[in-house]
C-alpha cells in the first residue's frame, strides 16, 4: 500500500507498511503510481517512452526493484498475523486521569465537561480517594515499572493541596512497589502562583497550558464567569511556567473553531510571543453548535496547515524555529505496535477516575453512566467494558483498514467515535480528514529538515 503526494516542490512517497518515505523525481513518481494501480512493468515503459529516455526508465526500474527487495516499497501487512495475540495480551493499567475538580474558574464556550462538572455537581477530590487511587495503579500495573499520573478537571488547581498530597504519597510509594511515577497537570492558569510554579517544576514532568491564540480569539471562547477575557490575566502566568521550565517538558494547548478558521495565525501568535511548545487543535462538537467545524471548512483548514508548515520552515532560518505538537513526526521508529495499532489505550491501559473514585474508559466518558467501569475502592467490575476497548484497534474499524494515515493515528479518538455515532468501532471523518492532512505536512518538515532543502 503505498501513498503520494507532492507538496511545493517535492514529490513524496511513503510505503504505508514499513513507514518508509522516499523523496523522488518525477519519473520515479510516475513509475511508482502505475506500479501501484497494476500496471506491469512492459506497459508502464510503453507509456512513459515519449517522456522520458529508455535507459533511464530501465535505471528507474531497478532503483524501484531494489527498494521492493529491500522491503522499504509495496511491503506487505505484517500487522494482521498479531491481531489476534495482541487481543489476548495482558491487561495491565499504567496510567491514570485523575479528575482533582470538578469545578472550573472559567467558562469556555467549548467545553465538553460543562465547565468542570461532567454531567453531575460541582465537586472536588478528597486525599482520601486520591490515595485510594494511587494503591488502585500500583495494584493493577503488574510488572510494568513506570506509571502516570495526569491531573485533570475542570481547574485542578482550584483543589492545589489534595495535588500536593498525592504527590507525596505516590512517592512515599514507590520504593516498596518499585515503581516510578511520572506527573502531568493541565492548567488554565488564572491560578497560577510562584509557590505553584515552583511545586509544578519540582514535581511535573509535563504541563499544559490552556490558551487559544490570539486575544480576540481566546477571550471569545474562553471567558471568565462574569464574561470578561482571561487573556490578559492568564498571559503573563503561562509565559513564566514556560520560562522556569527552559521551554522544554510543556506545551500550550489551544482550541480553534469555525470562529478562527485561520488557526494558523493564532499558533504563530504564540511562537511570536516566545512559546516553543504549541498544539492548536480542531475543536470537536455537533454541528448544530455555532462554532463547531463543518465539512465545508476543511479546504480553509488544509490551506492553513500548509501555511503553517512553510512558516516554520521560515522561523526556522530565522532562528525563531518552535515545535508544532501536530507535526511532530518520528521516521526512523515510530510508535510499538500497541500505539500503532490502539493510540492511547484508553479503557484498559489508561483510564479515568471522578472526585468519588469511580473508573471510566477516559476523561470523556466521564459522566456516560453506562461507561462506568468501577471504582478505586472495588476495582474494576465491568469488565465487559475493558473487554471492548481492549480489542478496538485499526482492523476493528472498517475505516482505517484502507487508508493510509492508520499507523500514525492508531484508529483516532474513541470518545469522538463514541459521542457522535455510539460505537467506539467507527471513526470521527473530520478528524480522519485533519489527521492525513497534518501528516502530509509532517513527513514533508521532516524530509526539508533531513535534506536541509
Amino acid at each position: 500500500m503505498i501513498h503520494q503526494y507532492k507538496m511545493k516542490d517535492m514529490n513524496i512517497v511513503l510505503d504505508i507498511n514499513s513507514g518508509a518515505v522516499h523523496i523522488v523525481d518525477n519519473m520515479l513518481y510516475d513509475i511508482i503510481e502505475k506500479l501501484e494501480i497494476g500496471q506491469s512493468l512492459l506497459e508502464i515503459s510503453q507509456s512513459m517512452a515519449n517522456v522520458y529516455i529508455e535507459e533511464d526508465i530501465d535505471e528507474a526500474f531497478e532503483e524501484v526493484n531494489k527498494l521492493i527487495q529491500e522491503k522499504q516499497l509495496f511491503t506487505s501487512n505484517r500487522y494482521h498475523s498479531v491481531v489476534d495475540t495482541f487481543k489476548q495480551r495482558e491487561t495491565v493499567v499504567k496510567a491514570l486521569c485523575l479528575h482533582i475538580a470538578h469545578d472550573c474558574n472559567l467558562s469556555c464556550g467549548y467545553c465538553f465537561a460543562e465547565e468542570g462538572e461532567y454531567h453531575g455537581d460541582r465537586s472536588m477530590m478528597s486525599l482520601e480517594v486520591g490515595r485510594e487511587a494511587v494503591d488502585f495503579l500500583l495494584n493493577n500495573s503488574g510488572s510494568r515499572k513506570n506509571l502516570e499520573i495526569d491531573f485533570f478537571g475542570g481547574e485542578p488547581l482550584m483543589n492545589f493541596d489534595v495535588v500536593k498530597g498525592i504527590v507525596e504519597y505516590a512517592k512515599n510509594k514507590e520504593a516498596e512497589y518499585h515503581k516510578n511515577f511520572r506527573f502531568t497537570i493541565t492548567t488554565n492558569g488564572v491560578l497560577l502562583t510562584d509557590e505553584i510554579i515552583h511545586f509544578i517544576n519540582e514535581n511535573m514532568y509535563n504541563v499544559v497550558l490552556s490558551i487559544d491564540g490570539r486575544k480576540e480569539v481566546h477571550d471569545l471562547m474562553r471567558p471568565t464567569p462574569n464574561g470578561k477575557g482571561s487573556y490578559d490575566l492568564i498571559l503573563p502566568k503561562l509565559l513564566q511556567v514556560a520560562e522556569s521550565r527552559n521551554q522544554k517538558n510543556y506545551y500550550v494547548r489551544g482550541t480553534f473553531t469555525h470562529n478562527n478558521l485561520d488557526f494558523a495565525n493564532d499558533v504563530l501568535h504564540l511562537a511570536d510571543l516566545g512559546f516553543k511548545q504549541i498544539s492548536v487543535e480542531p475543536v470537536v462538537a455537533p454541528d448544530n453548535r455555532a462554532y463547531a467545524l463543518k465539512e465545508e471548512d476543511l479546504p480553509t483548514l488544509f490551506e492553513q496547515y500548509d501555511y503553517l508548515a512553510e512558516k516554520m520552515l521560515h522561523y526556522r532560518e530565522e532562528g525563531k524555529e518552535f515545535n508544532f505538537f501536530h507535526f511532530m513526526i518520528d521516521l526512523k521508529q515510530g510508535p510499538c505496535v500497541s500505539k500503532r495499532m490502539t493510540g492511547c489505550g484508553a479503557g484498559s491501559e489508561y483510564l479515568a477516575v471522578t472526585p468519588e473514585g469511580d473508573l471510566y474508559p477516559c476523561h470523556q466518558f466521564v459522566g456516560i453512566e453506562d461507561k462506568k467501569m468501577g471504582s478505586v475502592y472495588g476495582g474494576l467490575k465491568r469488565m465487559d467494558i475493558q473487554a471492548e476497548f481492549k480489542a478496538c484497534n485499526l482492523f476493528s474499524k472498517e475505516a482505517c483498514t484502507s487508508c493510509w494515515a492508520k499507523f500514525y493515528c492508531g484508529g483516532g479518538c474513541n470518545a469522538n467515535a463514541y459521542n457522535f455515532f455510539g460505537d467506539i468501532h467507527q471513526v470521527y471523518p473530520m478528524a480522519c480528514e485533519l489527521e492525513k492532512k497534518r501528516v502530509e505536512c509532517a513527513i514533508y518538515l521532516k524530509a526539508r529538515e533531513t535534506f536541509r532543502i
